[in-house]
């Protein structure tokens, strides 16, 4: 079994992958100012309640885009297990002007779609921010858009705003709202849906052919329902690429401790 991590802005998302498959997923919070302990006692916790054995894991892979908590996790893992986290690098075919800029999280998650479909894809990634990217019929990894989250859009708008309150993130009755709320509500989820299928037209234009468009991340459960084009949801993709780059890699034995 291995211990795949991955690391967002707001959540860290612990995965337990055994042969492909993701038997175990939970959230912690993100945070820079834990310490390797706190880290390691919410695992533990998270472990517990799923009944996981943490010293069953064999190996463990950290994607991270908040690299001030990465030594405090790696520390964590091994406390609690005796390994040492691989951290991802490169893992695909990289055609931007910078592949050393590239995101942990945008290399697991290309890697991931690509295990399970055909290039071209277009890869929706909805956390903190949202991420847009384009992998062409080669399964190059060649760019892509990043906009603000859903939530930490609309939480700017409150906060910038005297009349406009907090809102959660559902769909209203219908697009032509009649009241403030839910005319927020519809700007969240149907012109965030309408936004997601208009970066879809231009990216499959300069593709140059229609692309299989995968999404994934914790706000896209509640958004691509209502794109208007077939958009794959998979959840796990990013535990799944995660383990997938394990596998390239050598596996650490576990440390005496």
């Amino acid at each position: 079994m291995i211990l795949t991590i991955d690391v967002g802005n707001t959540n860290v998302v612990l995965g337990c992958v055994e042969d492909g498959v993701v038997v175990s997923r939970s959230r912690l919070a993100t945070n820079t100012s834990d310490l390797p302990n706190d880290y390691a006692m919410k695992m533990r916790q998270s472990f517990a309640f799923d009944s996981i054995d943490y010293h069953e894991f064999e190996g463990a892979i950290l994607s991270s885009v908040v690299p001030q908590v990465n030594r405090a996790i790696r520390s964590a893992v091994r406390k609690l297990t005796g390994l040492e986290c691989i951290i991802v690098g490169a893992g695909v075919n990289v055609k931007i002007d910078d592949p050393g800029t590239l995101a942990g999280d945008l290399i697991t998650g290309t890697v991931g779609a690509l295990s399970m479909y055909k290039p071209p894809i277009i890869i929706v990634d909805m956390g903190t921010a949202t991420t847009i990217v384009a992998v062409d019929k080669d399964g190059a990894y060649i760019g892509g858009a990043i906009v603000p989250g859903v939530n930490l859009s609309f939480e700017a708008l409150s906060q910038g705003t005297s009349l406009l309150p907090n809102i959660s993130i559902e769909a209203p009755r219908k697009c032509i709202a009649t009241n403030t709320v839910d005319s927020m509500k519809s700007g969240a989820v149907f012109g965030t849906a309408a936004m997601v299928d208009g970066m879809i037209d231009r990216m499959e234009e300069e593709l140059g052919q229609s692309a299989t468009v995968v999404a994934t991340g914790g706000l896209s459960g509640g958004i691509i329902p209502y794109c208007k084009h077939e958009i794959k949801h998979e959840p796990d993709l990013l535990l799944k690429g995660l383990a997938i780059l394990y596998q390239k890699n050598a596996k650490p034995k576990k440390q005496h401790k």
